[in-house]
This record gives structure tokens, C-alpha cells and sequence, in this order.
């Protein structure tokens, strides 16, 4: 019988530890009733968020949920795959020298899923080929628990998270270049081509300038969003520092009348409850709300939706901090 009783034991401390170690543990440790040191320690997680921009990387420390640190390079420009080794080196060791559970990361462009790396990528070209764990590994960094996401989900995940929102949410990142993402109910992404809710920075929406002919985006294409709004399209039209442009930003420039003509374009496909602005630009915005806004709902289409909100959001660290936290979600 004590044999019995020992044996019984032993087993019910496993699915003690099983559960203590499991994500569902962690992410709501709070309301677990912890009884020892070890145990605490056991049920810590430490999630790294790598974000590899177009003219930097910026890393997040997420511990049990919550940002404890954060870290970001010095910025580069086109660089080859050896400098964003360097420069995801430099800034993961700027959020603290951790070894995470889990590490999320985001890559510029377009990813072949069978092949593993990068096939296309307009502002960082000199990673295509690359795999994750051929970057990661240059940087010195541990390769086995890596999940990949874009910066355009990552980011739009960690507003719809820390906003507790609970229907469709559009979130436009608007930094370098420009992606989006939609979130759905419960956190899912909508995917409309690969991992992608669709290129909102390529779609075309042109406005008339007098004696100017609609940009070209590094895509190629002609009077795309990005080739309006992205950074190094704004500096092109407005010179520098990037700091600046926002504050030299008109209701009647065509930069705003590009971003209010894709915004109306993106109700009638996607009909999202909350719209939020991110990234470096887009978060700067919010001096230019009450004019984006009268020029999104002058004659709008009546399939939008009549209470949607309109928000700059989140902050530098916004996709570093959301591909931690999916990182954690998809463990």
C-alpha cells in the first residue's frame, strides 16, 4: 500500500509541474494559488520579441505578460544579412542578457513557408534568402524555440491585447514602409494572401497634385500608399529630420488625402469597428485625427460602419512586444 501511495504521488506532483510549466500557468499565473519558491520560479516565462525594421531592430522583453525591458539598435540602412545579424545582436543584449522561453520575431517581407526565408523584401532586400535560424544563429542567439510572424500582425495584435478590444480591428503600421493587419474577435488574424491581410501600403490610392505626377513606391508601383507615406517617401517631399514631418503635415497635403483615400477604401473591404495608426509615423499622427477623419467620412461609403473609432496607438516596441507575446500564445 505505501508503495501504491508513493507511486500515486509521484505521478500527481508530474501533472502538478505539467501544469505549473504550461503557457495557460503562465499567462494567468496571477490567479494561481502558489505555494513555494520553486514554483514561482517554474511558472516565470521570459518571451523575447525581435522586430527587424527598415532602419533598425528593436527587441522587447515580456516577462509573464509583462514589458520589463526593451532594446534597439543603431540604425542601418539597405543592409546586408551580416549587419541585421549584428544589429539584432546589439539590440536583444540592450533589453538585458536573458535567455528566453520562447522568441517571436518579425521579417520584412514576403516568406515562402516551404522554403523557410524571405523571398521579397522592398526596404531590407540583403535578408532575402536568409532563415530565421541562420540570423539568429549569426547573432548568437538561441535558435530552438523561434516563432515568426510580420511586424504588421505583431504590432496590430499587441494594440487589439492592451485595448481589451472586442471586435474587428484595422491596424495600419506606418514607419519605414507601411503594412496592416486585421484582428478579428478572440485575437485571430484575417488572411487574405499568405500571412498577410492584405498589402494596404501597395494599394493604389492616388490623389491629384497639380504639375506632379503620382509617386512610385519602391514596389514598383505608381500611386501606391507607401509611396505617399512611407518614411522615406515623406522626407523625399518634405526633407528632414524625420522627427519633424508630422508637425509639417497639412490637411490639404496629399500624404493625408492618400492615407484618408486608403482608409475609405479599407472600410468597404474590411469594415472594421476600431482603426489604429502605428508604427514610427503613424503613432505621431494624432494632431491630424479630426482632419483624417472628416476626410475618411466625407460621402462614405454606407457599408462602414457608423460608430468606428479612429486612434494612434502603441509606441516603437509595439511589434517587438506582440511578437513576444504571440510567441507565448503559440507555445
Amino acid at each position: 500500500p505505501r508503495r501504491c501511495r508513493r507511486r500515486g504521488q509521484r505521478a500527481q506532483d508530474r501533472r502538478g509541474e505539467q501544469e505549473i510549466t504550461s503557457p495557460e500557468f503562465v499567462l494567468h499565473a496571477a490567479r494561481a494559488d502558489i505555494r513555494s519558491g520553486r514554483f514561482i520560479e517554474q511558472g516565470r516565462m521570459d518571451c523575447l520579441g525581435i522586430d527587424i525594421g527598415g532602419t533598425t531592430v528593436k527587441a522587447a522583453l515580456l516577462r509573464d505578460g509583462q514589458r520589463i525591458a526593451t532594446g534597439i539598435s543603431d540604425p542601418y540602412e539597405r543592409p546586408d544579412a551580416v549587419q541585421v545579424a549584428r544589429a539584432v545582436a546589439d539590440a536583444a543584449s540592450r533589453a538585458g542578457p536573458v535567455r528566453p522561453d520562447r522568441l517571436g520575431l518579425c521579417l520584412p517581407g514576403a516568406w515562402d513557408n516551404t522554403r523557410g526565408c524571405i523571398i521579397a523584401s522592398v526596404n531590407v532586400p540583403g535578408i532575402i534568402g536568409s532563415t530565421p535560424p541562420s540570423l539568429l544563429k549569426s547573432a548568437g542567439m538561441d535558435t530552438s524555440s523561434i516563432a515568426v510572424f510580420t511586424d504588421a500582425h505583431a504590432a496590430a495584435f499587441e494594440v487589439y491585447f492592451t485595448e481589451q478590444l472586442a471586435e474587428r480591428l484595422l491596424a495600419v503600421s506606418m514607419g519605414t514602409g507601411i503594412g496592416a493587419a486585421v484582428i478579428d474577435p478572440g485575437g485571430a488574424q484575417l488572411l487574405l494572401s499568405g500571412r498577410s491581410s492584405g498589402h494596404l501600403g501597395q494599394i493604389d490610392c492616388t490623389v491629384h497634385e497639380e504639375g506632379r505626377d503620382p509617386p512610385i513606391g519602391l514596389d514598383g508601383g505608381r500611386g501606391g500608399l507607401e509611396a505617399y507615406c512611407g518614411l522615406r517617401a515623406l522626407l523625399d517631399r518634405y526633407g528632414g529630420p524625420p522627427s519633424s514631418i508630422v508637425d509639417r503635415l497639412r490637411e490639404t497635403d496629399a500624404p493625408l488625402r492618400a492615407l484618408a483615400r486608403s482608409l475609405r477604401i479599407a472600410h468597404a473591404m474590411y469594415r472594421p469597428a476600431h482603426i489604429r495608426l502605428l508604427g514610427g509615423i503613424g503613432s505621431r499622427l494624432g494632431p491630424h485625427l479630426p482632419a483624417l477623419r472628416r476626410l475618411v467620412e466625407a460621402e462614405l461609403t454606407n457599408l462602414a460602419r457608423s460608430d468606428w473609432t479612429l486612434a494612434c496607438a502603441g509606441d516603437e516596441f509595439g511589434a517587438a512586444c506582440g511578437a513576444a507575446r504571440l510567441a507565448a500564445r503559440a507555445a
